[in-house]
């Protein structure tokens, strides 16, 4: 059996991490836990499931404190865990199966991680992550923020999601901040921090910032082909909140010539022909939608919604505008079967018993 060393960094963190370590225990044979400046209770409520608690002096750099961590693991595999995350009961399962029969020539295994949750708690957002780490392959994260490891070696692909269920953000310009800062410093960005850059100054609103800079990340031949899918996706949003719509659908279309049709681009351009109310467009592509297949692993951010739920409820919506009232209906039963307690799977069907009766 192989031993793992949980390797946790955290600060301020008294109102998760004790749900957080209690859902690993039973999975880590050692706990690392790295405070980085904590004036709360979180380094006692470490101490409560380990005697490995370090200090470590915040230096706004992610992988410097995850590297801390790492350097402090003596078990077979390092395994890394933010202290908003959850291993839910099935995986903690699954992961002890793992323990059993993971063979030592193993390197990376990666991991769904399941960021968002439906009124159901089912995904609505998610993505794989390195996170087991053969400790003996001496990997090191890299990146100020969004910090990686690049997966090399012998990888397995292995079906236990962890979930990241944060109760609130603590510092939500904390990120672009240290971007910022890197500019200013005249430290230059590798294409994956360009791609992460972008996509802060895009959730902070800065859209010509953020356009600049994605413009920046497409010239860069390394760029991994999913971080171009989602930059596609996000420049989008940045040229129509600039209400510049037709470069939006250019930018969504092409991420065409770099793979299949993804259910997310084809929702996201049903969703421009909606609000033109071309609803015979709109409906193509949230059919197109749901004829995409689900990406394969490995294939960056995914929001699973947008391969049947999504485009069901989208398409009963055209076909009630266009005058087509059954299949709208046929379509918010197909939606409701996926989804039964969703409210607006519940309005829709009154709003259709309500023009039966009428």
């Amino acid at each position: 059996m192989q031993t793992v060393s949980l390797c946790m960094i955290v600060k301020n963190e008294e109102e998760v991490l004790e749900r957080c370590l209690r859902s690993a225990a039973a999975f880590a044979d050692e706990i690392i836990i790295a405070d980085t400046g904590s004036t709360d209770h979180t380094r006692e409520i470490a101490a409560q499931f380990t005697e490995h608690v370090h200090t470590f002096a915040w230096v706004d750099d992610f992988s410097a404190a995850r590297n801390f961590a790492f350097s402090k693991a003596s078990c077979d595999y390092q395994f890394w865990l933010d202290a908003d995350d959850v291993i839910p009961p099935e995986s903690l399962a699954r992961l002890l199966e793992l323990k059993d029969t993971l063979t030592p020539d193993t390197d990376v295994v990666m991991l769904p991680y399941h960021v968002a949750f439906d009124e159901q708690g089912a995904p609505v957002f998610t993505y794989e992550r390195e996170r087991l780490l053969r400790r003996e392959k001496a990997f090191q994260w890299v990146g100020a923020v969004h910090e990686v490891i690049a997966p090399s070696g012998k990888i397995l692909h292995y079906d236990a999601p962890i979930e990241h269920r944060k109760l609130h953000v603590h510092d939500p310009a904390r990120n672009l901040r240290i971007f910022e800062r890197l500019q200013e410093e005249g430290k230059a960005l590798d294409t994956r921090q360009k791609f992460y850059y972008a996509r802060e100054l895009y959730y902070h609103g800065r859209y010509a910032d953020a356009l600049e800079v994605y413009a920046d990340f497409f010239r860069c031949k390394d760029a991994w082909i999913a971080d171009r899918l989602t930059a596609c996706q996000h420049r989008a949003e940045c040229l129509l909140a600039l209400g510049r719509e037709q470069e939006a659908i250019s930018s969504l279309c092409e991420s065409f010539s770099l793979a299949a049709p993804r259910a997310e681009v084809c929702c996201a351009i049903g969703q421009i022909f909606m609000q033109r109310k071309d609803y015979t467009q709109a409906a193509f592509w949230y059919e197109t939608a749901l004829r995409t297949e689900f990406p394969a692993e490995n294939a960056g951010f995914s929001q699973p919604d947008c391969h049947d739920f999504i485009p069901l409820m989208q398409l009963c919506v055209c076909h009630d505008r266009m005058g087509n009232r059954s299949i709208a209906k046929a379509y918010n039963d197909r939606a409701g079967r996926i989804k039964p307690s969703n409210p607006n799977v519940a309005y829709n069907r009154r709003y259709f018993q309500q023009l039966l009766h009428s």
